[in-house]
């Protein structure tokens, strides 16, 4: 997977086109008095473009700025090239699966990929390292300044700030959409993963995941307990009381991380997410550091929906979706489909 082999022009990339959410007009780029770059549509509709990423979005502050502050702080602590790990690239290669992961690689035409809550990029790591893949990395906070700190915008890659029940695109224009760790953090995961079925093209592919029901999480009683309190505190407060929890009970892990009956005990009392049994390649600091930072998603997040493999199979069938496979794993269930060439359902 090394550009330098690639068959494919990359200066000649032909990105499907920004739209304006509110009335479906092509959007141009302009410039102001100020020198500033913008997008306007022909009805006068007006995005600002800040530090070179679209801002296609009416709200900026939203349900999702617990996000952004928490991707800016961490830029760089889920990157598997930070770690020096494969945590990222196993994950998004087990959504994928062998068949799209080797048709990725095969492909001698640019692959229109959507990444939709692309974070400070975990996963836009992995996928820029395919030669065929054509990058639009979405999110609906400020992580999308993060990604670019971490994976500048080029020929490849494209990044915008948008609501995925707003997408800036007219429908089935992407090969692949991928969307992963984000549906149960949305208003409506129903309405969300319709959203994002629409941007795929006929024969295309759609890759998500969602929390699913599971002892562990439902039992998690202090952190259930304090998540409604957490998540409406100041942005400072938030991040004080977040590193004062991990300091507190990150240590008693860490004591008892070899004994694991003890430790199933303990994470239903401690509100603090860890990883010593999951991620056992994690040295000691990048332990707290994920920790930290998986905590405060958990305690943080706006919305939190719980889906089972059975929901989230029926809602792919009533979409029509084609070749549904889905299973549990990773954070809940995993799942990937296809729009039929001969299907046409928006």
């Amino acid at each position: 997977m090394n550009n330098q082999n690639n068959m494919i022009d990359p200066n000649i990339t032909k990105w499907p086109y920004y739209i304006d959410p509110k009335n479906g007009e092509n959007l141009e780029e302009n410039i102001n008095s100020n020198n500033q770059l913008y997008l306007k549509s022909k009805t006068g509709d007006i995005y600002p473009i800040i530090k070179g990423i679209p801002r296609i979005i009416d709200d900026l502050n939203n349900y999702s700025s617990a996000f952004g502050e928490q991707w800016l702080y961490w830029q760089k602590t889920q990157l598997d090239s930070y770690s020096n790990t494969t945590i990222s690239s196993d994950r998004l290669l087990r959504c994928l699966g062998n068949s799209l992961t080797n048709n990725i690689k095969r492909s001698q035409e640019p692959l229109q990929v959507l990444e939709v809550g692309c974070g400070a990029g975990r996963f836009t790591e992995i996928l820029l390292k395919f030669p065929s893949i054509r990058l639009t990395s979405i999110d609906l906070s400020l992580a999308v300044e993060a990604n670019s700190l971490n994976f500048p915008q080029d020929n490849y890659h494209r990044i915008v700030q948008a609501d995925i029940m707003e997408l800036p695109f007219k429908p089935m224009q992407y090969d692949i959409v991928i969307c992963l760790g984000v549906i149960q953090h949305t208003p409506d995961p129903e309405k969300t993963i319709k959203k994002l079925y629409e941007q795929v093209k006929p024969g295309g592919d759609m890759v998500i995941d969602h929390y699913t029901f599971d002892i562990s999480r439902l039992t998690k009683i202090t952190s259930n307990a304090l998540r409604p309190i957490v998540k409406r505190l100041s942005s400072k407060n938030r991040m004080n009381v977040i590193k004062s929890l991990v300091n507190i009970f990150f240590p008693v892990h860490r004591l008892i991380r070899k004994l694991p009956i003890l430790q199933k005990i303990f994470s239903r009392i401690s509100p603090i997410v860890t990883y010593f049994h999951a991620y056992p390649e994690l040295n000691d600091n990048l332990q707290k550091e994920w920790s930290m930072l998986d905590t405060h998603d958990g305690l943080t997040d706006w919305y939190k929906h719980l889906r089972s493999l059975k929901q989230i199979k029926k809602l792919l069938r009533g979409i029509n979706a084609d070749s549904i496979d889905a299973w549990n794993d990773g954070n809940g269930v995993e799942a990937r489909c296809k729009r039929p060439c001969n299907k046409i359902k928006i």
